[in-house]
């Protein structure tokens, strides 16, 4: 009897204590890690939000309208842009530096209040968004109060005594890592948004500007409080042992940029991702991408590096490739072809949602198929014509994905010769089922793609 009465009991507060820590079979992925890493994002992607330019309002309130179709076209992680407010002491524009932070534990008004924030991040979590903030740590905004009641903290001039300016960032003050006051300060804020608002990690800009021992104390105390992902803007191995979980690929991109204006052959890429392999820890996760807010607004990504037909290609690489945690930036699925401005008010307009459908595609094959997470395997095949075709196949024991991509403006015509083509695949953008084997024979028009799923 007392067994009986007893078991309903202990199975109550089982369920209890496993929903309380957030250790239900719905939160695992929450909480679990692999290869060091969050393991939700393992197979995920990132979506960069520029909140000021997304809608006519530039608030978080306009922006929340767009999470369902978000949603729908299979975005996972949201990156927003600075939400801080910024410095108006040596301002630049109308509106400002998004990276000129005034206030490291407050909201830009522009966008809303905290309360609009939080209310935003328990939407998103809500639809299954995770949710990345920009974080400025190497320097604050020109009249960050820190600059009169502890200009200890700032890096300052031998002769004037006065805080210097990073690089030519003349709206900026840096921030002296050197000292325990810096270091503990910045923590103290970092966690406030973790507490007070439940985001799920940081983008952290300039992240080699910052001293290696921050990071490997900071990093650390975050991922105490919750599943942290971290993404350096960054492109050193070094980061990595400080504790960042993706750096950037700014050494792939720029490789990418020339081989689609021609000027360098698709085989060039493997230089590349040979880096990556002989230089990066095993297990380190890289952002790619073929655009971002810098390379927007400054370098006319991708409208003018990646034009008309040459684009999707290489936003099929970057969901597809090693280690790959792909980014997608305001206005690409549209797309903005133009450079979006970065001190003033310059709205997106959304209508035509052209590359929507591609990105869908994509990011749809990233969640359903494990050969995509970033640590399944990957192979280049041999087609004979490797310096126009980019074929590779990612694979685990029980899923494989195979990628045939022709990197010139010319229709290319080959045959794979590997045996790790072999099976019964399905093409993603036709839906046609094929069988697979040695000596296949594709036809890809100029800049053409065939991704194909196991």
């Amino acid at each position: 009897m007392r067994v009986k009465h007893c078991l309903p009991l202990l199975l109550l507060l089982t369920v209890f204590l496993s929903c309380k820590n957030g250790i239900n079979s719905s939160k695992k992925s929450d909480t679990a890690r692999v290869d060091g890493h969050p393991e939700w994002i393992m197979q995920g992607n990132i979506y960069e939000v520029n909140v000021r330019q997304y809608t006519p309002e530039g608030t978080f309130k306009a922006f929340a309208k767009h999470l369902d179709r978000l949603k729908e076209m299979g975005v996972q992680t949201l990156w927003f842009m600075p939400i801080n407010p910024i410095s108006k002491t040596d301002r630049k524009g109308s509106l400002g530096s998004y990276y000129a932070v005034a206030d490291y534990v407050a909201v830009n008004p522009e966008f809303g209040t905290l309360d609009d924030w939080k209310a935003l991040v328990k939407e998103a979590h809500a639809k299954d968004f995770k949710v990345v903030i920009d974080w400025v740590p190497s320097h604050t905004g020109a009249d960050h109060r820190w600059l009169t009641e502890h200009l200890d903290f700032y890096v300052r001039d031998s002769a004037t005594g006065k805080a210097i300016s990073l690089y030519d960032w003349t709206d900026t003050r840096k921030l002296n890592y050197n000292n325990k006051g810096t270091v503990d300060s910045m923590i103290a804020a970092m966690k406030f948004w973790v507490r007070e608002t439940d985001i799920d990690g940081f983008r952290c800009d300039v992240a080699g500007e910052v001293l290696d021992s921050f990071w490997m104390k900071c990093i650390p105390e975050l991922k105490k409080m919750k599943n942290l992902f971290f993404l350096a803007e960054g492109d050193k191995p070094a980061l990595h042992t400080d504790g960042f979980d993706a750096t950037y690929t700014w050494s792939d991109f720029n490789m990418l940029k020339l081989i689609a204006a021609g000027k360098r052959k698709a085989s060039d890429f493997d230089s590349a991702i040979n880096k990556t392999d002989t230089s990066f820890p095993a297990n380190a996760l890289r952002m790619f991408f073929t655009s971002n807010h810098d390379e927007n607004s400054w370098n006319k990504a991708d409208y003018g590096t990646m034009p008309g037909a040459s684009h999707a290609p290489f936003a099929v690489l970057t969901q597809t490739m090693k280690r790959s945690v792909p980014l997608i930036y305001s206005g690409q699925e549209e797309p903005i072809l133009r450079a979006i401005k970065f001190f003033d008010k310059d709205t997106m307009r959304f209508a035509k949602f052209e590359r929507a459908d591609l990105y869908k595609k994509l990011l749809s094959l990233r969640k359903s198929n494990e050969a995509l997470s970033a640590n399944a395997s990957f192979a280049r095949l041999t087609t004979g014509m490797e310096d126009k075709i980019y074929g590779y196949a990612r694979q685990t024991d029980k899923n494989k994905v195979v990628v045939l991509l022709n990197l010139t403006n010319t229709p290319q015509t080959f045959s794979v010769k590997d045996g790790l083509i072999t099976g019964d695949a399905t093409e993603i953008f036709t839906n046609k089922k094929e069988k697979m084997e040695p000596g296949k024979s594709f036809s890809l028009g100029a800049w053409g793609y065939l991704v194909y799923s196991y």
